[in-house]
C-alpha cells in the first residue's frame, strides 16, 4: 500500500533549490538532500510553505510516495 506524503521544495534564483529539513525552529532549517527532508502531510506542509514564502524565495510542494 502507497502513501502520499509531501516534501516543501525552495528556490531561491540562481541557487539551488533546498528542501524543509525541520519546521520546529526559527528559522526553518534546510538541507539540499531531498532524502532528509521531512515528509509532512498536505496541510503541514502547505502552512511550512506559506510561512518561509517571501519575494526572495518560491515555494513548491513536491509529494513523494511512501511504501507502508
Amino acid at each position: 500500500m502507497k502513501n502520499i506524503k509531501f516534501v516543501v521544495k525552495v528556490s531561491r534564483g540562481s541557487l539551488a533549490p533546498a528542501f524543509v529539513q525541520r519546521i520546529d525552529r526559527i528559522p526553518v532549517q534546510m538541507t539540499s538532500n531531498r532524502k532528509l527532508a521531512l515528509m509532512m502531510g498536505k496541510f503541514t506542509a502547505e502552512d511550512a510553505a506559506n510561512s518561509i514564502q517571501n519575494s526572495k524565495c518560491v515555494t513548491e510542494l513536491v509529494r513523494v510516495e511512501v511504501s507502508v
